[in-house]
């Protein structure tokens, strides 16, 4: 397994004097490149859904937003730490300024395998941003979509300070996540159908501890939060998995 070039947080400088918006741009670029020449690209899945699939691409170490044409009424088939590997065919489109990682695929991807191993621990801690500074670069839930201009990341994984709990919410039942992170008491909502599913099945209102343990099956470590697409012209922050520590 080739050694991983992250995003600049969880990068080292040790040996750069790349700015955090010039490394995240190169390591970005190629990765388009690569998926762009008609070579294939394997990549572990952190998170999957109709709207994009959140990779991470093994020969490069970048987070990438695969936005697949899903037949109509298709829902993903892929989870968390699967392997899938993709055809570089791309639509050409133009950059997306708050999801810079997104690419929109032209075939479907396949599905070669599923890790589990400590080798996922590795990665995953490699992946862990550092609890400094807000969350994805701004406070609060949303920020207007031309407030961005594609030098930022839009997913991060998060160890949280306190928590989590996945809370139904009073008013309609719609299911957000709460955690710590610094000072910070961070509720988002949850996108992730797999730990919606848990927290309706077990017909409580909030689970935490051992309780969201014995719901998912297994304790969450991580937290998979990214950019929506816009919405009335904002993007907002959510939560799409929460992940065991491997």
């Amino acid at each position: 397994m080739p050694k991983l070039r992250l995003w600049p947080r969880g990068a080292s400088r040790a040996n750069s004097s790349l700015s955090d918006r010039e490394v995240f741009s190169k390591i970005q670029r190629r990765t388009l490149t690569m998926l762009g020449s008609g070579e294939r690209s394997v990549m572990l899945v952190l998170a999957s859904s109709i709207a994009d699939t959140i990779t991470l691409d093994l020969a490069s170490g970048a987070v990438v937003r695969l936005r697949i044409p899903w037949a109509q009424g298709m829902s993903s088939p892929f989870r968390a730490f699967d392997v899938i590997e993709v055809e570089g065919e791309l639509v050409d489109q133009p950059e997306d300024l708050a999801q810079p990682e997104a690419v929109q695929l032209v075939g479907l991807p396949r599905q070669i395998g599923t890790l589990h191993s400590r080798k996922i621990r590795s990665m995953l801690q490699r992946l862990q941003i550092p609890q400094s500074g807000p969350l994805l670069g701004f406070r609060g839930l949303a920020s207007p979509y031309w407030e961005f201009n594609a030098t930022a990341p839009s997913v991060a994984l998060v160890v949280p300070s306190r928590g989590p709990q996945l809370i139904s919410r009073e008013a309609d039942g719609a299911p957000w996540v709460r955690f710590g992170w610094e000072r910070d008491d961070v509720w988002l909502p949850l996108d992730d159908p797999a730990s919606a599913r848990a927290l309706h099945a077990a017909r409580r209102e909030v689970l935490t501890g051992k309780d969201l343990a014995t719901a998912l099956g297994y304790r969450p470590h991580y937290l998979l939060v990214a950019l929506s697409t816009p919405l009335e012209g904002h993007c907002y922050k959510v939560c799409r998995g929460l992940l065991p520590r491997s």
